[in-house]
């Protein structure tokens, strides 16, 4: 069951200072979560991955922080995420994950690139899905 499902926008190109952030509470500390950041791109993104520098605030305790690298194509160049024009790929960040403490958690996410102002990417998003419980 998702129960935080959210994208931003880029506007033309993604600046490097751009930060995106994405709030969501957490109540049952019982249950086993997966995270994953959601990248949607185009054909204008020139490059086979996606640095991103991550940062997570959680309700008691210091700041996390990590580096991802999105592989957004194969060696041959072909898109790896679903989609004709626009490609949305799923990467996932954390798989049955506990969280430890109740409340709001904030995480923010800017692109690692060399590249100043990035094309191609359209929008960036954070999905948080709770796992069913066998009975």
């Amino acid at each position: 069951m998702v129960i935080y499902e959210q994208y931003q926008m880029i506007e033309s190109e993604w600046n490097k200072e751009k930060e995106f952030y994405f709030t969501y509470q957490i109540q049952d500390l019982e249950s086993l979560y997966d995270l994953s950041i959601e990248v949607r791109n185009n054909n204008w993104y020139p490059y086979q991955n996606l640095w991103l520098f991550c940062a997570e605030e959680q309700p008691v305790g210091p700041i996390s922080r990590d580096t991802i690298e999105c592989m957004l194509a194969d060696d041959y160049g072909k898109w790896k995420g679903k989609g004709i024009t626009i490609f949305h790929l799923s990467i996932p960040i954390r798989t049955n994950y506990k969280f430890e403490h109740k409340g709001q958690y904030t995480f923010n996410i800017r692109h690692g690139m060399r590249d100043d102002d990035l094309k191609g990417i359209e929008e960036i998003g954070l999905r948080l899905k709770k796992q069913k419980m066998d009975d």
